[in-house]
């Protein structure tokens, strides 16, 4: 007559978390040693909470799992607030990291995020919703994460000067 009171637990996920984390990529990575191949990874991981704050982490790791749970609390110590306008940005902007040069333009109400992958991703979690994006340079998702994110942190200190 034991079991009647217990409840399975299988669908418990925990406390709702506060930011979203997407895995972008996952790099295996190998060092040649005098005692061999050094084998570990890296993680890129965006973080945000879709209402305007975003973060990037890239970090490595032995194995796959602590990776992606550094490189989660390197991207929530670096968040930048993006000024959002209804569902999009304020207004278009060029941006260059390293090889990568993005352009972000804003798009009108129900058009979504016309966006390749990494910056597809960095968008959502930011919480743009429609948006216009073209990734121009090279196919590193690094340096596009990272410029899509630069981009979008001088869209936030222009409007910290226009604040003051």
């Amino acid at each position: 007559m034991g079991n009647f009171n217990r409840r399975s637990n299988t669908n418990y996920e925990g406390p709702p978390k506060e930011f979203e984390e997407t895995v972008v990529q996952i790099n295996r990575i190998s060092k040649k040693t005098k005692g061999g191949n050094q084998i570990r990874f890296s993680a890129l991981v965006v973080v945000g909470d879709r209402k305007g704050k975003v973060g990037v982490g890239l970090a490595k790791a032995t194995d796959v799992r602590n990776a992606i749970r550094k490189s989660i609390s390197a991207a929530k110590r670096k968040l930048i607030l993006v000024p959002l306008v209804g569902t999009t940005i304020p207004y278009s902007v060029n941006e260059k990291f390293s090889a990568a040069k993005v352009l972000l333009k804003p798009a009108p109400p129900g058009s979504g995020i016309i966006a390749g992958g990494p910056m597809r991703v960095v968008l959502e979690a930011a919480g743009v919703r429609d948006a216009v994006g073209k990734i121009l340079g090279t196919k590193n998702k690094v340096s596009n994460v990272y410029a899509t994110l630069k981009a979008l942190e001088t869209i936030s200190e222009i409007a910290d000067i226009k604040r003051k």
